[in-house]
C-alpha cells in the first residue's frame, strides 16, 4: 500500500508506517500527480479534497486528522467509491484552551473579568459543548445557540442567535461553514448582526473564517472602535485582509485547535479508521503515541484573585500572546501567504491544559472548583 500523508501531520511513521510506503508532502502542495499511484491519502484542513485532486486516482481511503470536514467534497467521494474519515472532537479541548486563554488575556488587558460576564456560545457541537460546560463549572454565565434546534426561544436549552447578540457580552463561533440548507453559516455574522453588537462586546470566531464578514467587522472597527474582536480563522486564508488582522484584539494563524496531544489524537483516529478500512486489528494506543508534558505540576500554596490564579496555570501550558505576534513577526517578515503558513508548518510544541497538574495547600484550597473547571488535573491537600 502507498500513502501520501500532509507533511504536517504528527507521528505518522509511528501510526501508518506498517501499512506500507509513506510519501510526506506539505499539504497545501498535494496534487493529482502524488495521487496517481496511491492507495491512501491522509490530509488535514489545508488539503482540498474534490473531483479535481482525485481525477485519474486509484485512492480508496480518504483520512482527514481534523475536526472540520468542509475541505472535503464528500460526494465525490461516495461517487468514487473512496472510503472517508475524519476525526471529530480530536482537538476540541485545545480550542477551548485557546478560548480561555484569550479571552482571559482580553480581559486583563482591557481591565474587565470573565467572571462578570455572559458568553453567548454559537455552535454547540464537540468545541461549543465543551467551552460551555468548562465555563459553567468556572461560575461564567453562558447562553448557546445551536441552529438546528434554536429556533424557538429557549428550545432544549437553546436560544436564536439574535437573542445572544442582544444579551451576551461576549460571542464566540463555533460553527462548521455550510453555504446551502435550511441552517447556512456563511457569513453568519453578517454586516447587520455585527452593526446590532453593543458597544464593548466581544466577538471570538474560532470556528470557520466565512463564518463572519470580514469587510463589515473591518468596517466596524476602523470607524467605531468599541468593539472588540480575537479571530483565529479567516476568509481567503492563507492571504488575510492585513487591514483587518491590525486591528483585531487578537490575530493568530489558524492555530486554535494545535496542541500536540490534539494532533496526535486525530492522528491515532485515522489510524484506526484506516486499520477497519483494510480490516486489520490494531493495537496501537493514544497513549503509546502521547509523550509526558515538559511541565507536569505546579503548587499554588497562596491565595491569588481567581483569574489572576487562571492567568498563572494557563500560561504554564498555553499564552496565546504568543502566536498573535508570530503572525504579526512572520508576515511583517515574509508576506501574508508565506508567513501565515510559515506559523502554522512551525508552530511550536504546545500541550493541553489537562497535561498539568495543580497541587493546592493552604489558601489556594479555594481555588479548586475554578482551575479543575477550567480544564485542570487539580490535586488538593
Amino acid at each position: 500500500m502507498k500513502l501520501v500523508i500532509d507533511a504536517n501531520i504528527p507521528a505518522a511513521e509511528r501510526c501508518f508506517g506498517h501499512f506500507g510506503t509513506l510519501t510526506r508532502v506539505a499539504g497545501r502542495e498535494i496534487n493529482a500527480a502524488h495521487l496517481e499511484d496511491t492507495d491512501a491519502l491522509i490530509v488535514r484542513s489545508i488539503t482540498q479534497v474534490n473531483e479535481q485532486l482525485l481525477i485519474n486516482s486509484p485512492v480508496r481511503f480518504i483520512g482527514s486528522c481534523t475536526i472540520g470536514t468542509d475541505h472535503v467534497d464528500q460526494a465525490a467521494l461516495a461517487k468514487r467509491d473512496i472510503t472517508f474519515a475524519s476525526a471529530p472532537g480530536c482537538n476540541a479541548e485545545a480550542v477551548v484552551d485557546y478560548v480561555l486563554s484569550s479571552l482571559l488575556t482580553l480581559a486583563e488587558r482591557d481591565g474587565w473579568k470573565l467572571g462578570e460576564r455572559t458568553v453567548g456560545i454559537v455552535g454547540a457541537g464537540n468545541v461549543g459543548g465543551r467551552l460551555q460546560s468548562r465555563l459553567t463549572a468556572m461560575g461564567v454565565a453562558t447562553l448557546a445557540c445551536d441552529l438546528p434546534r434554536a429556533e424557538e426561544e429557549g428550545q432544549g436549552g437553546f436560544h436564536p442567535l439574535d437573542v445572544l447578540i442582544e444579551r451576551c457580552d461576549v460571542l464566540c463561533l463555533h460553527t462548521p461553514l455550510t453555504r446551502e440548507g435550511p441552517h447556512v453559516t456563511y457569513q453568519l455574522l453578517n454586516a447587520q448582526r455585527i452593526e446590532e453588537l453593543a458597544p464593548g462586546s466581544v466577538l471570538l470566531n474560532a470556528g470557520r473564517g466565512d463564518c463572519v464578514d470580514g469587510m463589515a467587522l473591518r468596517s466596524r472597527l476602523a470607524s467605531k472602535g468599541d468593539i472588540s474582536a480575537i479571530l483565529d480563522v479567516w476568509e481567503e486564508e492563507p492571504d488575510i485582509d492585513a487591514g483587518l488582522r491590525d486591528l483585531v484584539s487578537l490575530a493568530t494563524p489558524h492555530i486554535a485547535g494545535h496542541s500536540l496531544d490534539g494532533k496526535l489524537r486525530g492522528t491515532w483516529m485515522i489510524q484506526q479508521a484506516l486499520a477497519r478500512h483494510c480490516d486489520q486489528p490494531s493495537e496501537l494506543t493514544f497513549a503509546d503515541i502521547c509523550p509526558p508534558p515538559a511541565l507536569a505540576s505546579l503548587h499554588l500554596q497562596h491565595a491569588l484573585p481567581p483569574e489572576d490564579a487562571l492567568r498563572l496555570c494557563m500560561r504554564a501550558v498555553y499564552d496565546v500572546r504568543r502566536d498573535h505576534d508570530a503572525l504579526q513577526r512572520q508576515t511583517l517578515h515574509h508576506g501574508m501567504r508565506k508567513g501565515f503558513d510559515d506559523c502554522r508548518a512551525n508552530y511550536p510544541l504546545r500541550r493541553e491544559f489537562a497535561t498539568l497538574t495543580v497541587h493546592l495547600s493552604g489558601e489556594a484550597l479555594e481555588l479548586e472548583a475554578l482551575l479543575r473547571g477550567a480544564g485542570f488535573n487539580v490535586k488538593g491537600g
